[in-house]
């Protein structure tokens, strides 16, 4: 393994740090979402909305329930009802969003810039092998392919990296669609029953 990291150059060390960051923030997202789960505050956000539809704003979920931030989101907005149910709401909704993309602009900047340091790599050694042969003196090509394919690692180096990235990426990407998705769904319902409750304090979008 060293042996093939050691040909590929000096690029290879950015690409490993871009390995090593990438396999930081992944893990880190993994565990995220892995706490986040809002299908498991299913039972909670439905006893709270019952709650409320019938005109008891409760703040704590029954025994065993979770609360997670799709909860924490209706809670908010309930806890502001007499100022702005739905504001209060898109504003946990915000906070939430911004820690869900937490880490992705470092994944989608390693996405596209991995390639690009392999392919740089890769031209600097071929640089290198043309100029040795057209050194006088040369007289075995094949030393100067052999250093052509070691270039070709760089490239190689690049594009796993690319690969195995993008693949997660999309996924979390995906997750946090779900996620706002579902709380739109909640949150809707909640603006529907408060309309219910006060139909003269309808608020303006």
């Amino acid at each position: 393994m060293w042996t093939w990291f050691a040909a590929g150059g000096p690029v290879m060390w950015p690409l490993l740090a871009c390995s090593v960051i990438a396999l930081t923030v992944m893990l880190e997202r993994l565990v995220f979402w892995a706490r986040l789960d809002i299908a498991r505050d299913t039972r909670s956000i439905e006893w709270l909305l019952e709650e409320y539809g019938a005109g008891r704003p409760a703040s704590e979920p029954p025994p065993g329930a979770r609360k997670g931030a799709a909860y924490a989101m209706l809670l908010s907005g309930i806890a502001h009802r007499e100022y702005s149910c739905t504001k209060a709401m898109e504003v946990r909704v915000l906070d939430e969003t911004k820690r869900m993309r937490r880490g992705m602009r470092i994944l989608d900047t390693i996405i596209t810039v991995a390639p690009m340091l392999g392919i740089l790599g890769t031209v600097s050694g071929i640089i290198t092998s043309f100029d040795m042969l057209g050194q006088a003196g040369v007289e075995e090509p094949r030393a100067v392919i052999a250093g052509i394919a070691e270039a070709l690692i760089t490239t190689a180096a690049g594009l796993t990296i690319s690969i195995a990235v993008v693949f997660p990426y999309n996924w979390f990407n995906t997750l946090m669609e779900d996620a706002l998705n579902t709380f739109e769904h909640y949150g809707t319902r909640l603006e529907m029953i408060h309309e219910h409750l006060h139909p003269q304090k309808k608020e303006a979008d």
